[in-house]
């Protein structure tokens, strides 16, 4: 086991409620303060941060444990997380959003699931593995990056394309979020850890129309059109693409559950039964929603432009961006041409699409020995735990590290109860983290760096 004293715990936590503190809701994001209170943790145990980025107010912290050369045989391991949080309504919470209020066995405060909660981990691990003087065989390199929640421009795509030397120029591993939590189902515990992420294809669709005075009917209205279509695509359920990844993940879960899931879980897959069975299989909407995503593309319509300049003239245009997310496998193109068929405009006659922004799918082996000592680790810690990879429908910083040739896991381990839902803990409202989950994922976190990158 590795050994993590209770003084050590309270110092985790301490530095968790100065984090959480900090507001560095994204935008405007405003990452510096929390980056530099990092720093100044990292300078007392005598490590060398760094700070570095596109922006003075927003630059990512990188930190370097290097190995002794002596015993270094591989290539860097990264731990990865992000400062910036997502906006928080205070009239919604229960506690106030930036004020760390410990109460009911947790850490409350936004950011302290995501992702806080593990730039204290990767902290600890770092100032720990330096303390005890942890004979490594590779480098550790712990990276708190900014705008992971817009996009990624300011962090770590800005790191990958303008320092990569500071990544260690091609480490073999990261990890970074969305895995290792506890999910609870028909009476077993599972371990996700993240081996793929879907793909971004953020739209700009665009209705024309006839333009005019709006004192006359028109039934060439482009704002009408617009509507019609946002309503047409909200509701769409576009095509299965079942790719490799969603089949493991569901399947691995499917096959601990019970003979109908043994059963029913191959069929989930066929193109034409899997949507008509899925309700079936999984009643609980919001269960199944998150199955759902991986399992096709997914667009939803999240920003309206203005259409006209005056309220007496119909407009020309009218324009709404679109977030669409791609299975493996799929591209932009992919999903504009599924959108056509929705919108019955297989031509283009009606609807315009732009293309703002694309990124593939990343998907990652679970074959490797990192992934192995993850799971005997998890094993150890909670011997009925199952572990399965897993894929998700957002997108992490993991797609910019597979540039530089990394193989990404999220892994970020956290015993939770029964009635704590990760997934709504995730950009919801009374967000926060139990305490004696996250001394757990310390203690799982630690012992799997330990096995994995300690020289002996």
């Amino acid at each position: 086991m590795f050994p993590f004293s209770d003084a050590e715990f309270a110092e985790a936590i301490d530095c968790l409620k100065q984090l959480l503190r900090l507001d560095t809701t994204n935008p405007p994001g405003n990452e510096r303060p929390a980056a530099e209170l990092i720093g100044r943790w990292l300078r007392d145990e005598g490590l060398t941060p760094e700070l570095v980025g596109a922006s003075p107010e927003r630059p990512n912290l990188v930190c370097r444990l290097p190995a002794d050369p002596a015993h270094r045989k591989a290539r860097p391991l990264v731990l990865s997380c992000h400062l910036d949080v997502v906006p928080a309504d205070p009239a919604r919470w229960t506690h106030p959003p930036f004020a760390a209020v410990e109460a009911d066995g947790c850490l409350w405060g936004r950011g302290a699931i995501d992702m806080k909660g593990f730039a204290v981990m990767g902290l600890m691990m770092i100032r720990l593995a330096k303390r005890r003087a942890l004979p490594l065989d590779r480098d550790l390199i712990f990276v708190a990056v900014a705008d992971e929640e817009a996009g990624t421009e300011c962090g770590s795509q800005w790191l990958v394309e303008n320092r990569p030397d500071l990544l260690g120029g091609a480490p073999e591993y990261v990890l970074n979020e969305v895995g290792g939590f506890t999910i609870h189902r028909e009476g077993k515990r599972f371990y996700p850890v993240q081996v793929a992420e879907k793909g971004l294809a953020w739209l700009r669709m665009t209705a024309s129309g006839t333009p005019g005075h709006s004192s006359l009917p028109d039934a060439d209205n482009a704002l009408a059109a617009l509507a019609w279509a946002i309503d047409r695509i909200a509701s769409a359920r576009l095509p299965w693409h079942v790719s490799p990844a969603a089949r493991d993940f569901i399947g691995g879960m499917a096959a601990h559950i019970g003979a109908l899931g043994k059963w029913l879980s191959p069929l989930l897959f066929h193109p034409v039964l899997g949507p008509r069975l899925l309700p079936l299989a999984i009643p609980d909407e919001n269960r199944r929603r998150s199955v759902e995503a991986v399992l096709r593309n997914t667009a939803n319509p999240t920003l309206i432009h203005e259409g006209g300049k005056k309220i007496n003239v119909i407009p020309a245009k009218a324009a709404v961006d679109i977030d669409g997310r791609l299975a493996p496998g799929q591209s932009a193109e992919y999903l504009i041409e599924e959108l056509r068929i929705v919108l019955g405009d297989r031509k283009g006659e009606r609807f315009q699409f732009e293309i703002l922004s694309e990124k593939p799918a990343t998907v990652f082996s679970p074959d490797t020995s990192l992934f192995s000592v993850i799971r005997e680790t998890l094993g150890r810690q909670d011997p009925e735990g199952i572990v399965v990879p897993s894929i998700i429908p957002g997108f992490t910083d993991s797609q910019n590290y597979a540039r530089l040739g990394a193989t990404c896991y999220g892994f970020y381990p956290l015993r939770l109860p029964e009635d704590l839902d990760f997934a709504a803990l995730f950009h919801g409202d009374d967000e926060r983290i139990p305490l004696e989950g996250f001394r757990w994922g310390i203690e799982t976190l630690g012992e799997t760096l330990t096995r994995f990158a300690g020289a002996s």
